[in-house]
This record gives structure tokens, C-alpha cells and sequence, in this order.
């Protein structure tokens, strides 16, 4: 069962996202707590992949409600957890192609807190328009249908 924390809603409107990967989360206990509450915004995260790990970056989990003096820093670098082979193959494709790492959603899986992060392309301003049409073109014929 998947219970979703926080989505990256302008990820959609701003890349085109060519493939999916799952990461756990390396998250101190009053992040936890705090990812259960809901509290997390995804907006202008990213992540890098540095000596050969992945971190991500800007990603703001608000500092517990019930916390004390140990709360954390809610915008620190958190590592992202994959395997060596997922991690090299996604390096080859970042340093080859320009392609980023956006992390689309935070949710938990089967008890731990997980990351989905998208290989994505940067769309340019032309293409972010034709999506909207399009999208708006669907609705339109939706209710058009339901009439």
C-alpha cells in the first residue's frame, strides 16, 4: 500500500519525464514524523548525483510539531538511497544527454519513506504552452461527451 507525503506537481508542466526510479530516504526520526504529518513540499527540489551517490536537494520537510531542540533543518541535503548499477547507469545518461534528476512524489511504502525521481528534459516555453492546449482541448471534449 502506498500512502503519498508530497508531489511535484510542476514537474509535469516543466520536463518531460523520460523514465521513473524508486529511492529510499536516509531521514533522521523527527523527519519521519514530520513526512507522516504530510508536511514536505517537493517545489524547486532536485537531485545530484555526487562520488558516486545521490542526494537531493531544496526539499523542505517542515520541522516537527512535537519536536524539541533535536528537530532538524528542514531544507538540509538528504542522501537518497539506490543501488550502485542504478546509480552509474543514471550518471551515463545525466552526463550524456543533459538530462536532470526531479523528484516527482514522497510517500511510504510498506512502512518506509520512499522518493520517486524522474530522468526528465527541460521543456521550452513553446512546449509548456502546446500542453496546456492540449489539456484543456481534453476537458473540452469531456464535457462535450458528457452532455
Amino acid at each position: 500500500m502506498e500512502n503519498t507525503v508530497a508531489t511535484n506537481r510542476k514537474a509535469y508542466h516543466d520536463y518531460h519525464i523520460q523514465e521513473t526510479y524508486e529511492a529510499g530516504m536516509s531521514l533522521l526520526g523527527t523527519e519521519v514524523k514530520s513526512l507522516r504529518e504530510g508536511r514536505a513540499n517537493l517545489k524547486d527540489s532536485y537531485a545530484i548525483i555526487k562520488d558516486g551517490e545521490l542526494f537531493l536537494f531544496n526539499c523542505h520537510i517542515s520541522p516537527y510539531s512535537h519536536g524539541n531542540i533535536q528537530n532538524h533543518d528542514p531544507l538540509r541535503t538528504r542522501k537518497l538511497l539506490l543501488h550502485k548499477k542504478e546509480i552509474s547507469k543514471l550518471w551515463g545518461k545525466i552526463s550524456q544527454q543533459g538530462l536532470t534528476l526531479i523528484p516527482l512524489k514522497i510517500y511510504f511504502k510498506g512502512g518506509k519513506a520512499k522518493v520517486a525521481i524522474g530522468l526528465a528534459k527541460g521543456k521550452k516555453q513553446y512546449e509548456k504552452r502546446e500542453s496546456i492546449k492540449e489539456r484543456e482541448a481534453k476537458r473540452e471534449i469531456e464535457r462535450h461527451m458528457k452532455r
